[in-house]
């Protein structure tokens, strides 16, 4: 399976260190890697079908100055889909004048949604298949740009039908606001003052946040497994949904019928 790592914040916001913890599982998960993040409207957008252990574009994205409030990396470990940079995630595609991105760690079977619009797939992996129906679907049941509330209900909605055809942990973002479904794993770390000193998992690397913040940033940090010791990681559940804007969970309300 992929790793998948997702970051929103109220302010831009470094995602280094968490990139660099991602990056150190690249020896089991080598079969490419992808990053994607928001400047305003714009995106930045680097892809590799070599590991990030190895790849020369990997290099140049860990000396980039990343800052940004809503990021989408992905480590990719193939079970569908050749090795090939046509397959690697984060996907991106417009939908009403925005960028949208997609990375997605799991294994669905049998999964052929019919395609009849705009968004067809590039590559062969069933992660581009279910990306290319959403923003279909999506386009669908909205004329225009909906609300996060109303996108969110809708992805309610829709994101239980690839699931039903196997394992669907995925983040999506349109740079208003992050969604992350789990299905088998995923878990979410909120960091806000008084930040402190933070430790990754599998490399001796720390920093301290609290001389590089304020008292009013807030960071939220998504990821297959967590990327550091001593936080306060939450496994999100199966079949759960979580939206995240401006570095807070955002409260599910009622969709209207």
């Amino acid at each position: 399976m992929c790793q998948l790592l997702g970051m929103n914040a109220n302010v831009p916001t470094d995602v280094m260190f968490s990139f660099a913890g991602l990056a150190t599982r690249a020896d089991e998960h080598k079969d490419g890697f992808g990053i994607a993040f928001f400047e305003d409207r714009g995106l930045r957008h680097f892809i590799d079908h070599h590991g990030a252990r190895s790849s020369p574009v990997a290099e140049l994205v860990k000396r980039y100055p990343i800052k940004s409030d809503n990021v989408i990396a992905h480590i990719r470990k193939a079970t569908q889909g050749r090795v090939r940079l046509e397959n690697t995630h984060p996907f991106v595609r417009e939908l009403w004048g925005r960028y949208w991105v997609f990375a997605h760690n799991g294994d669905l079977k049998g999964y052929a949604p019919r395609l009849h619009g705009a968004f067809r797939p590039v590559g062969d992996t069933d992660s581009e298949r279910a990306f290319c129906w959403l923003m279909q679907e999506l386009a669908k049941a909205h004329a225009s740009v909906p609300s996060v509330e109303e996108l969110s209900c809708t992805l309610r909605e829709l994101l239980p039908q690839p699931a039903a055809h196997g394992t669907f942990n995925m983040l999506l973002s349109n740079g208003q606001a992050l969604w992350a479904h789990c299905s088998t794993q995923l878990h979410a770390l909120q960091r806000r003052h008084p930040f402190g000193a933070a430790h990754l998992a599998d490399e001796d690397l720390s920093v301290d946040f609290a001389p590089l913040t304020t008292a009013n940033d807030r960071v939220l940090i998504v990821a297959t497994q967590p990327l550091t010791h001593g936080e306060a990681w939450a496994a999100l559940q199966p079949g759960e949904m979580q939206v995240y804007v401006d570095g807070e969970t955002v409260a599910a309300g009622p969709c209207r019928g």
